[in-house]
């Protein structure tokens, strides 16, 4: 995906994006990929003129976003959107009676869906959508796959539909944890990334980023 001198990015998604940014800094950006990734687009193209911001909320799932979308992206008018959404309509519906039911796979689809077509409404055409993943440590996280998966093609899908760039994070983290092991990349938790899990984020974005002077 192209970028250019003077864009606007804003992050956008949950905890993992968050990642202890302060909320009353509107430019602080948190200590996780987003943060790495400005640094490194900045040390990268001195000459880029780029403005970042950070908009992600712990624990909020995707109607969460839906309901702030106009304040924390729409008003900012990026112009790259790097959205990250989806563990959490897993994790804060575990036990849940209809955990794994197709209707929730197909609610999290609209509401990504709403998401995407208010975005695109407004001009935004350049968005990175990143898949959430999950590291099967705690094991338990296992039981929560018959959930999460659909998600995840979901946003496949709507990548496609919408014509994103898809960024497949789920299958990378599941590459890396081979070799480093899931708690090298993602704690005691299987969600939240460690250093090593941010750096993963971040260098699959610039992967994927080709910046153009203009």
């Amino acid at each position: 995906m192209e970028f250019y001198q003077k864009d606007t990015w804003l992050f956008l998604g949950d905890s993992i994006t968050d990642c202890d940014r302060n909320r009353q800094d509107p430019y602080d950006l948190g200590h996780g990929f987003a943060h790495m990734t400005a640094d490194q687009l900045n040390h990268m193209y001195p000459d880029g003129d780029f403005t970042f911001y950070n908009r992600g909320i712990g624990g909020n799932q995707s109607h969460d976003v839906l309901a702030r979308l106009q304040e924390d992206c729409l008003d900012l008018k990026p112009d790259i959107l790097v959205f990250l959404i989806g563990i959490n309509d897993t994790w804060h519906h575990v036990g849940a009676a209809d955990f794994g039911f197709a209707d929730r796979g197909h609610q999290f689809e609209e509401t990504v869906r709403q998401i995407l077509t208010k975005v695109t409404a407004n001009g935004m055409t350049r968005i990175l959508l990143l898949e959430p993943f999950l590291l099967p440590y705690p094991v338990d996280r296992t039981s929560w796959r018959v959930d999460l998966d659909p998600k995840i093609h979901c946003i496949r899908q709507l990548a496609a539909e919408f014509a994103c760039q898809l960024v497949p994070l789920d299958g990378m983290f599941a590459e890396a944890a081979v070799a480093q092991g899931p708690q090298a990349l993602t704690g005691e938790d299987g969600v939240h990334p460690t250093t090593a899990g941010h750096q993963l984020i971040t260098q699959a974005l610039l992967d994927r980023l080709s910046y153009t002077d203009k």
